[in-house]
C-alpha cells in the first residue's frame, strides 16, 4: 500500500491557500478531494489468461458551493500550481458577492476501521492472483459436460484519498476492493443459457482462502446456467410473488432506494418528496442504508466529503423517516448530514448515494412464506430494470421458480415484474427472518457516475403483483 505522504505532498498551509483561492470570488463552502487509485486485473477465457493489466489514476477535484450553485474543476496533475488553477476555475463558476473565510485545517483521526486487512490487495503477488483465476475457471468449466465455455475476471483496487474543506476538516483514508466473477455458458440440444456468479468486497485475498472458496464462484455460475436450460416460460397476470433472500435486494435498491436520495426529494422529482413522516408501506417494512457494515462493498470509513457515516433508517414500519444526504442537499433541506456524499472519482462532484441498502428481517421462516402461496412466482435473480421518478418500475427476473400448492417447482426465466413502488410496499404481507445480501460485486449508476454498492433483503411475500410472461 502506497503511503499517502508520498503521493500528496501538499502541506496543510498549501491546502489552505488552495481553499482561499477557491473562495476568492465568494461562495459559502469549498473542498478539495485528492485521490490515488491502483488497479490490477486478470481475465481468463478460452483456456488461457487473456489479460493482465495494471493502472494508476490520480488527481485532485475542487468544489465551490454558492447557494444552490456548484462550481467544480479538476486536474490529474498533482502539484500546487495546477491545483490552484483548478480552484480559481471552480471559483469563477460558483462566484457570489459574499466571501467566506476559511478555518485553519486540523487533521481528523478516524477511530474506526470497517475493513481491516491482513495484506493489502496491491501487495498480493500477481502469480497468486493468476492461480486463483485458474482455480475458478477449472471449477466452472469442469462442473458438467454441458458447460461449454467459461470466463473469469478478477479485479482489485486500492484507493487512497484526502478530503480538506473550508470548515477546517482534513481527513485521509485508504479503501481496498476486490471483485471476482465467473460466467458460464451451458448448451444442451441446441439451447444455450448463461449463468453468472461473483464474490468480493472491501477485503483482502485471505477472504478467498478462509471464508469464500474461489471454486465456489465458478460452480455457482455453472449451476445457474444448467438450471436455466430446464427453465419454462413464466405465466402472466396478477399473482403473489415471493422474493428470495439476498439477490432480490436489487429491487429494493432500484425501486425504493434511489427515490429516497435527498437530491431527488429537494428537487421534488421523487414520489417521496412530500412523504416524510407519512406511511407508504406495510407496517412490516423497515428499510435501512448502512455504510458501516464490515467489509461490505458499499462501506466506507468516511464518505467522499469527509463526513463520518452511520446507518440511516429510511422507512420504519412503513413510514418514511429519512433521506440519504450529501452536504449540499442537507444544507438546502435544513436536515442533518448522514454521510452519503459519494463520487465516482476525482473528476466528479459528490451526490447523495446509497451504500448497503436492505429491508430488515422479520419473523416468518422462508418455508412458511412459500407454503402460504397456492400459485405464484419465486424470484431468485434479477437481470435489470427501469424505475421512473413516479415510482413505476419494470424488472426482469433472470431466474426463479414457479410456486404451486406451496412448493417450489419448475425453474422459470425472463419473467417481468411490473408495478408502482408504493403499491408493492403496501402489499408486502410476510417478511422472512433470513436476511441475506447480494454477492459483493454490485455497481450503481447515477448521473453518469458509478459507485460500488451492496443490497439485501430477507424472503418477502408480495400479496399481488403484475407478472409479464406467457398468457
Amino acid at each position: 500500500m502506497v503511503a499517502l505522504n508520498h503521493i500528496f505532498t501538499f502541506s496543510l498551509r498549501d491546502l489552505e491557500l488552495i481553499l482561499e483561492a477557491a473562495l476568492s470570488q465568494g461562495g459559502d463552502f469549498a473542498d478539495i478531494f485528492m485521490e490515488y487509485r491502483h488497479y490490477q486485473a486478470v481475465v481468463m477465457e478460452e483456456d488461457i489468461i487473456k489479460e493482465t493489466s495494471e493502472s494508476i489514476i490520480q488527481g485532485i477535484g475542487i468544489r465551490v458551493i454558492s447557494g444552490e450553485k456548484t462550481g467544480y474543476a479538476y486536474t490529474n496533475d498533482i502539484n500546487y500550481e495546477k491545483a490552484r488553477q483548478a480552484a480559481l476555475t471552480a471559483a469563477a463558476i460558483a462566484s457570489s458577492p459574499s466571501p467566506t473565510r476559511i478555518k485553519p485545517l486540523s487533521s481528523q483521526v478516524i477511530k474506526h476501521d470497517f475493513y481491516p486487512l491482513k495484506i493489502s490487495p496491491d501487495q498480493f503477488e500477481l502469480e497468486k492472483k493468476v492461480d486463483l483465476v485458474k482455480e475458478v475457471y477449472s471449477a466452472c468449466l469442469g462442473f458438467d459436460r454441458k458447460i461449454i465455455r467459461a470466463k473469469v475476471a478478477l479485479g482489485d483496487v486500492v484507493q487512497s484519498l484526502v478530503v480538506a474543506n473550508s470548515e477546517g476538516l482534513y481527513v485521509a483514508e485508504t479503501r481496498p476492493m476486490i471483485r471476482l466473477s465467473s460466467l458460464a455458458i451451458a448448451e444442451d440440444r441446441g439451447k444455450r443459457e448463461i449463468g453468472f456468479a461473483g464474490a468480493g468486497g472491501r477485503v483482502g485475498y485471505d477472504y478467498f482462502a478462509e471464508i469464500y472458496p474461489p471454486r465456489q464462484v465458478g460452480e455457482e455460475a455453472a449451476q445457474e446456467a444448467l438450471k436455466l436450460l430446464e427453465a419454462v416460460e413464466p405465466p402472466a397476470g396478477e399473482m403473489p410473488v415471493v422474493l428470495a433472500a439476498g439477490h432480490s435486494g436489487v429491487l429494493v435498491h432500484e425501486a425504493v432506494g434511489h427515490l429516497l436520495e435527498a437530491d431527488y426529494n429537494r428537487k421534488k422529482t421523487s414520489i417521496f418528496w412530500n412523504k416524510l413522516g407519512q406511511k407508504v408501506g406495510s407496517s412490516l417494512v423497515r428499510i435501512i442504508d448502512d455504510p458501516t457494515i464490515p467489509n461490505f462493498r458499499g462501506s466506507y470509513n468516511v464518505d467522499d466529503e469527509g463526513t463520518k457515516p452511520g446507518p440511516v433508517i429510511l422507512i420504519d414500519r412503513g413510514i418514511v423517516v429519512g433521506y440519504l444526504q450529501d452536504r449540499l442537499s442537507a444544507k438546502l433541506m435544513g436536515l442533518p448530514l448522514t454521510g452519503h456524499g459519494r463520487r465516482q472519482d476525482f473528476t466528479c462532484f459528490p451526490l447523495p448515494r446509497m451504500s448497503n441498502t436492505y429491508i430488515d428481517r422479520g419473523e416468518h421462516s422462508p418455508e412458511e412464506i412459500i407454503k402460504s402461496v397456492r400459485k405464484g412466482i419465486y424470484a431468485e435473480r434479477f437481470e435489470g430494470g427501469q424505475v421512473e421518478d413516479s415510482g413505476k418500475f419494470t424488472f426482469t427476473i433472470s431466474s426463479g421458480r414457479l410456486i404451486e400448492e406451496g412448493r417450489l417447482t419448475a425453474p422459470i426465466k425472463q419473467a417481468t415484474l411490473i408495478g408502482m413502488n408504493i403499491d408493492i410496499l403496501q402489499n408486502i404481507t410476510m417478511v422472512g427472518s433470513d436476511l441475506a445480501f447480494s454477492p459483493q460485486i454490485g455497481t450503481c449508476s447515477k448521473e453518469g457516475q458509478e459507485v460500488p454498492v451492496s443490497d439485501g433483503c430477507p424472503t418477502l411475500k408480495i400479496e399481488k403483483m403484475t407478472v409479464g410472461g406467457q398468457l
